[in-house]
């Protein structure tokens, strides 16, 4: 059954998501184990892979619903591929001995997913874009598949260039293939509220982190500090979008004309989301470092310091993008608060890990100080629904 405004995320949907928060947590593990910006790298190429895949989904749920028919069965195809996927995470790279190739495992996994979904969402196509549909999943997934899988017969150091390509060029020739199509956004309502649940999975995952940080010593009055302080930044994470962004946002899009809303949806959320997402499992890495180093009398370290400074910078930046897309307005704030993050990285690597994470809660907390103060200056970026921006 074709879907329609007013429709919402179904269960089916939420228990897809269940196999990405497990490759969060992988790809988390992934960078914590290897503890350079090698291992940074290789994990978030691979979180942008999987990203193309479940925004792929996300646009095949917004045609028709996810627990009926044959996208019933793409979805359930599709969650345990990203599982598998999830599970090799660790092989994705290096290949462990004995046993099967990690590399094709993990690349057969992926394109097992966005096989199937394509084929599903080109069938489901409306009839007028149809060809253009088949042509723009061609044109993207195509040349990304055989990237892949020549990385992942020939090994470092080419697997990485390899993948790294296929990630830029799938975004961008869909981007360009698809100009001027009018894509239906049938339910913005669902849309917006798929994307947001992402969103939530991953502070879920970040929260996660800091459990598996506080675990490794025995309680002290340190590490309940440490909890708190690390709770306040997942909890600021979630009030910058959900409590100042998210509402304005889904009454922007449901507001723009019907042929314009497929490219605002691309952009704002296909596109931007990816920073969001990808922030807070930096973030999430430097929250589990922090709090497994919490007894200790040296600082943070560089690492620790540019996964969770750079983590909150990127999303902080990614939130501020995605509001001037759908709102129109540019969020100065919080552009200058991610470039201080990341300038100040050396000296948040240099404190102690409890005054480390004090420091990036006093940064939010100043955020949303200045961000009240402002929307009472000048009436921008309060609580009422502005109009959104088609023209952009």
């Amino acid at each position: 059954m074709s879907s329609r405004e007013g429709d919402r995320v179904t269960t089916l949907e939420l228990f897809f998501d269940l196999a990405y928060v497990f490759a969060f947590t992988q790809l988390s593990r992934l960078m914590a184990q290897q503890h350079d910006a090698l291992g940074i790298v290789q994990a978030l190429v691979i979180l942008a892979l999987l990203w193309w895949a479940w925004t792929s989904y996300g646009w095949l749920t917004n045609l028709a619903h996810a627990d009926q028919g044959v996208v019933r069965v793409a979805m359930i195809v599709g969650m345990t591929a990203v599982f598998i996927a999830g599970v090799v995470v660790y092989e994705a790279y290096d290949d462990l001995a004995g046993g099967l190739s990690g590399p094709l495992v993990f690349v057969g996994a992926y394109l097992l997913a966005r096989v199937t979904h394509a084929i599903v969402f080109v069938w489901l196509a409306e009839p007028g874009i149809r060809r253009r549909t088949l042509l723009t999943v061609a044109l993207s997934a195509v040349p990304s598949a055989a990237l892949l899988l020549a990385g992942a017969l020939l090994g470092a150091p080419w697997q990485l260039w390899f993948t790294i390509t296929a990630v830029v060029i799938e975004p961008f020739v869909s981007y360009r293939t698809s100009a001027g199509v009018a894509w239906p956004v049938r339910s913005a309502a669902h849309f917006t509220e798929r994307h947001g649940l992402i969103v939530i999975l991953a502070l879920g995952e970040s929260i996660l982190g800091i459990g598996t940080g506080a675990a490794t010593e025995p309680i002290s009055m340190g590490i309940l500090l440490g909890v708190l302080l690390s709770m306040l930044i997942c909890i600021a994470l979630w009030w910058a979008y959900f409590t100042r962004l998210a509402g304005d946002a889904e009454h922007a899009l449901t507001s723009l004309p019907a042929h314009d809303r497929g490219r605002a949806a691309t952009d704002a959320y296909t596109y931007l989301h990816l920073s969001l997402v990808g922030g807070i499992v930096l973030a999430a890495v430097g929250l589990e470092v922090a709090m497994a180093h919490l007894e200790s009398a040296d600082g943070l370290g560089l690492f620790g310091a540019a996964t969770l400074g750079g983590g909150v910078a990127c999303y902080l930046a990614g939130t501020a993008c995605f509001e001037r897309r759908l709102l129109g307005r540019w969020n100065v704030v919080r552009l200058v608060t991610a470039a201080l993050l990341l300038l100040l990285t050396p000296v948040i690597g240099m404190l102690w890990p409890l005054l480390s994470l004090a420091a990036v809660v006093a940064a939010l907390v100043g955020l949303f100080v200045a961000e009240r103060t402002f929307a009472s200056v000048t009436g921008v970026g309060g609580d009422a629904h502005v109009s959104p921006m088609s023209e952009l």
